[in-house]
């Protein structure tokens, strides 16, 4: 009986690898550079070694001191620190610019390609009403969107 049940498990697997995802027409999104993806409640911006040099070095800061200022541990990961409202350190209110726009984080440059977004219709639709951006503009192919995806998951 177990191992009928595990065949059926894997045959539905396989299934669900081989079907296309629902927007397999592509999906519409345009920066407006609007902040809102940089701002808000508090959460995490998950960062990796290259990015932290990356950033440091975009700064003109030795690593150890970039990551005494602005990376913060969350068990065994790190993330970019925040202001108490919320928003990114690197976020500049005034011109609702990223002060690190070229050396950004993935999970950043990622936007809005995250596999949470991309469960379904629905959580399109959210991700659209959140961001001014999400469903307009430019059109990226299916191939261009899961290449985003898989760089990094949320």
């Amino acid at each position: 009986m177990w191992k009928q049940k595990e065949m059926a498990k894997s045959t539905k697997r396989k299934k669900d690898a081989n079907q296309e995802p629902w927007y397999k027409e592509g999906l519409r999104f345009k920066c407006t550079g609007c902040g809102d993806c940089c701002t808000g409640a508090p959460g995490y911006v998950w960062v990796n070694q290259r990015e932290i040099d990356g950033l440091a070095a975009l700064l003109e800061m030795k690593v150890d001191k970039f990551e005494s200022k602005y990376v913060r541990r969350i068990g065994i990961r790190r993330s970019l620190v925040e202001f108490s409202n919320g928003d990114c350190v690197f976020f500049d209110n005034e011109t609702r610019k990223c002060n690190v726009y070229t050396e950004r984080p993935r999970q950043c440059r990622t936007w809005p390609f995250w596999n949470s977004n991309l469960k379904s219709p629905e959580t399109w639709a959210e991700t659209c009403e959140a961001c001014p951006g999400s469903g307009k503009g430019k059109l990226y192919q299916l191939e261009q969107i899961q290449e985003q995806a898989a760089v990094f998951n949320v």
